[in-house]
């Protein structure tokens, strides 16, 4: 389709570009902005003033709970929620059922995607067979098969020797390792930050030291294996100040940290609710405020929604024992614009850490709104206030903290591939 996107504010937060003016769509891509293309004849046109048109949302992190854990969401419905949010590509952690460790449940989780023509999904191969932390995949044929990256997701390699062996198969071939740094000895089951909440409300507990050991480790593994490492959802001061000391020394890396630890305290628990419930925990008001300052000072590269949906039931349990995870594809911007209100960031700066950064930590070609990059859009009002609702949520997971807010920013087109896939 030919479209033409009328009198938006154009954004591009790889540039810095802030202006009103007008795109044009084709073939899949950005052919112009302001001047119409000679022989140029609209299939559509779409009326943007006082909308902000940006390159569609990127996700470092959205489970999809397909293949396997179908009854706490679909394919379908996340990608839904994806599209409904902003989001045109996230990256799918390989923690389904089968873990994603065979070419075959790659391939056949991106031909599901493509099929259903919503977001673009970017798959993390697992780390080691089964995420069991003994043996490790064929990185090459699951590179093949589609994989962007390596991860255990939030499952632990206790043997150092593996996780070495893997970060050395990593580097020969160039491959990213994606880790979350936690010491399984250390966390010791626990669900809450060490601190007084926990121990008011008698919860197990997971010391700030679980995050900076296991951080230490890679770090140090990082430089023995000349391996390239992104941190996922980092949750502590301690290791912001790890991961900004280690960027200064030039090691290979790069960081996100999760939209709910960027607004969230360990005291939002209140009584017991296990929409709270997340991994990593959330963490004082000192660690809030350092990831804060990590994003903004480049420490932490990007925020993502570590969107994890999970069936009402398992989140009806007692805290300690209700599935941890929250939905978050819908609220990603919503809640990145809140950030950026808060600490008076501007709207370019705000959308590169959901856009243009993510998409480069993945090598993915997005993140840009430029003649020539993927007509991948989002197109949303600034203004517009909406509740987090389970009527408004699409995302078959209802479990956020956020039920009840009152929220602004709300999208109002999706195109993927130069195609509206949503819009009202």
């Amino acid at each position: 389709m030919h479209i033409c996107i009328r009198n938006g504010r154009l954004i591009d937060p790889d540039s810095g570009m802030d202006r009103i003016g007008d795109l044009y769509l084709a073939e899949g891509r950005i052919v112009s902005i302001d001047s119409r293309p000679e022989h140029f004849h609209d299939d559509r046109k779409i009326d943007a003033s006082g909308l902000v048109v940006c390159p569609g949302l990127v996700d470092l992190s959205a489970r999809l709970r397909e293949p396997g854990l179908e009854y706490m969401a679909t394919l379908e419905s996340e990608l839904e929620a994806a599209v409904a949010g902003g989001v045109t590509s996230l990256a799918c952690p390989p923690d389904t059922d089968p873990p994603l460790d065979e070419p075959g449940l790659v391939e056949m989780l991106k031909h599901r995607a493509r099929n259903l023509d919503r977001a673009r999904v970017y798959p993390v191969g697992a780390l080691t067979q089964g995420l069991k932390g003994e043996r490790l995949t064929e990185m090459v044929e699951l590179h093949d098969a589609g994989c962007v990256a390596f991860s255990q997701a939030d499952a632990p390699i206790a043997n150092l020797h593996v996780l070495m062996r893997a970060m050395q198969y990593a580097a020969t071939f160039g491959f990213k390792v994606w880790l979350r740094p936690q010491d399984m000895y250390l966390a010791n089951h626990g669900v809450a930050h060490d601190g007084e909440v926990a121990t008011r409300l008698g919860l197990p507990a997971i010391p700030v030291c679980a995050e900076t050991i296991a951080l230490t480790d890679i770090l140090s593994l990082m430089k023995e294996t000349g391996a390239s490492a992104h941190l996922c959802r980092i949750s502590s001061a301690e290791g912001v100040a790890l991961v900004r000391t280690a960027k200064q020394q030039g090691l290979p890396l790069t960081c996100d940290v999760s939209i709910h630890h960027v607004h969230l305290v360990d005291m939002d628990i209140g009584f017991f609710d296990a929409n709270c419930h997340l991994m990593p925990p959330l963490r004082g008001l000192a660690d809030r405020d350092a990831l804060r300052a990590g994003l903004m000072d480049g420490a932490i590269d990007a925020i993502c929604s570590d969107h994890a949906p999970v069936d009402d039931d398992a989140k009806l349990l007692p805290f300690a024992q209700a599935e941890t995870g929250a939905t978050g594809l819908e609220l990603l911007l919503p809640l990145t614009l809140k950030w950026a209100m808060e600490n008076r960031l501007s709207l370019p700066e705000a959308l590169a850490r959901i856009t243009s950064y993510p998409a480069r930590i993945l090598g993915i070609d997005a993140g840009q709104l430029v003649a020539g990059a993927p007509a991948d859009l989002c197109i949303f009002d600034p203004d517009a206030y909406w509740v987090v609702s389970n009527a408004e949520l699409k995302s078959q997971g209802k479990n956020t903290p956020f039920l009840g807010m009152e929220l602004c920013g709300r999208t109002r087109f999706t195109l993927i591939g130069g195609h509206v896939v949503y819009g009202w």
